[in-house]
């Protein structure tokens, strides 16, 4: 193999592909990075759970394949001038690396043990664009659970019904919801794509219009994004039915400034660093909500103007789960509602669905 190719490009490759290297395997090749040069320049990283393959522009003197070290190759590319790369296969897996007055002679592993990927070509997809995919994405992430019990809950849900995309977290004590509407019809999907890859697939998303695909089969999912292409093992199992949890009837309903309301958790939140032990006060009544906790460092009162329908009530939540919802939200006021004393709040938009963020209230001491 014979391939010149820029220093950007090569960089851009190899920071994309590194995200699926596993860095602690039994196997040395998955360590590794698998480049490949036939009628296109390929690079792909696999650690089995989670492959990502990216095509590159390069100029191709030889076709050929080779595995290198992940991290030695990264460090060395890095440190090269800003200018063209030589990458060149000679026997015996010596790699040439030249790049100005650098040159590098390093050992490679052979490419026939390397897993490639292996791309799904006609599951049930979905058409939208990176911006989406990302935002909705990092607006559920932080639901994820991490109970190895309940490993369903693990896992980001994406689930399309043919028009409507969901990305759905729980973790049992919150349900964060996000949803997108297509004016086309796309097939029907419904995976369950563990956290760890979807933390890894955001860095790679970039905030634009460009158009990723979304291609789920029995075992996978795959993200097509142009010249880079994510596939995914997927969590199996029966995941929870949010629809039927988010609740349709309320006893309170107020409509609160965001950027306020934010505020007054975040102040309000600083008194305590155990949310579970001294609970969030919210003391709602008379369009407003009192914020209040008593914790052995001391006291804190926050009150924040709202528009109010229902009857009054007092209730204790996690300020955190409160705080990373609200973080998310775009909207500049949302509406907040409240099924009973020791039932769930959720936070709606004012209008539509494209949200919701649903919260278990947690017991208050009697002192508090």
């Amino acid at each position: 193999m014979k391939v010149i190719i820029s220093k950007e490009n090569l960089l851009e490759g190899i920071n994309i592909v590194q995200k699926a290297v596993s860095t602690k395997s039994t196997m040395q090749i998955l360590e590794g990075i698998l480049i490949k040069a036939t009628n296109n320049f390929k690079m792909t990283g696999n650690d089995t759970e989670m492959g990502i393959e990216c095509t590159l522009e390069a100029d191709i003197r030889r076709e050929g394949s080779i595995v290198i070290n992940s991290k030695m190759l990264g460090d060395i590319v890095r440190k090269l001038p800003e200018s063209e790369v030589l990458i060149e296969v000679k026997d015996n897996e010596k790699v040439i690396i030249e790049c100005e007055n650098s040159h590098f002679e390093i050992k490679g592993i052979p490419s026939d043990g390397y897993p490639e990927l292996q791309l799904i070509e006609n599951g049930n997809m979905f058409v939208t664009t990176q911006n989406i995919v990302r935002d909705m994405i990092r607006q559920t992430i932080f639901a994820v659970g991490f109970d190895d019990n309940r490993p369903v809950l693990k896992g980001i849900l994406i689930e399309s019904n043919g028009k409507e995309l969901d990305f759905v977290a729980i973790d049992g004590f919150r349900m964060a919801q996000r949803r997108k509407i297509s004016t086309e019809e796309f097939s029907l999907i419904k995976v369950i794509v563990p956290g760890k890859t979807m933390n890894e697939i955001v860095k790679i998303l970039q905030p634009e219009d460009e158009e990723v695909k979304i291609i789920s089969s029995k075992n996978h999912v795959l993200f097509d994004i142009n010249n880079v292409k994510i596939l995914s093992r997927i969590i199996e199992g029966e995941y929870l039915d949010y629809k039927s949890i988010i609740p349709s009837d309320y006893d309170t309903e107020v409509l609160v400034d965001k950027k306020e309301f934010l505020g007054s958790l975040e102040r309000a939140s600083l008194i305590s660093s155990e949310e579970k032990k001294y609970p969030l006060k919210f003391d709602i009544d008379d369009e407003k909500i009192i914020l209040s906790s008593s914790t052995e460092l001391g006291t804190v009162r926050e009150e924040i103007r709202v528009d109010m329908k229902g009857r009054k009530m007092e209730i204790g939540f996690n300020p955190r789960y409160f705080i990373e919802a609200l973080k998310a939200i775009e909207e500049e006021r949302v509406k907040v509602v409240f099924t009973s004393e020791i039932g769930p709040s959720t936070i709606f938009p004012l209008d539509g669905n494209e949200f919701a963020y649903m919260i278990l209230p947690v017991r208050m001491n009697k002192d508090v």
